[in-house]
């Protein structure tokens, strides 16, 4: 299998579960578990997580950070490396910052059965938007 084979790109824009690298205060990394959804087009990932979180505080101390992607087989990888901004949390439903979570679930999911309860829910969870524009995605097909 060649480099030209495999479309890192197209495996960060399909993947629904990966890896996010954040780095810690001590410089070590921490991995999470995450749902990304990739726009590949605005070259730019995106994450709903919660304030709280070591990967949030992490982020608002240092915001590099990287996600690794694998295809079913696991025989496929992505990486996207970037710098990431927080928006949110927000206390208001109709906020700018629960905004961009319902613009962010549109763009991943389409339209919610309850934009109601879905924007309640955020300011009740007290979410955060990860926006990530991407600096730099490699991978590899074995």
């Amino acid at each position: 299998m060649t480099a030209t084979d495999h479309d890192p790109h197209a495996l960060l824009a399909q993947s629904r579960l990966g890896i996010l690298a954040t780095i810690k205060a001590d410089g070590r990394p921490q991995l999470s578990p995450i749902m990304p959804f990739y726009d590949r087009e605005a070259n730019v990932i995106l994450i709903s997580t919660r304030e709280g979180l070591a990967k949030t505080a992490n982020l608002r101390r240092d915001p590099r950070v990287s996600l690794e992607v694998t295809g079913p087989d696991g025989r496929s990888w992505a990486t996207a490396e970037g710098v990431a901004t927080l928006t949110g949390p927000g206390t208001d439903p109709h906020g700018p910052e629960v905004e961009a979570l319902v613009d962010y679930y549109r763009r991943a999911a389409g339209e919610h059965p309850d934009w109601a309860e879905y924007r309640e829910s955020m300011v009740a969870d007290r979410r955060v938007l990860l926006t990530i524009p991407v600096d730099h995605v490699y991978g590899a097909k074995i």
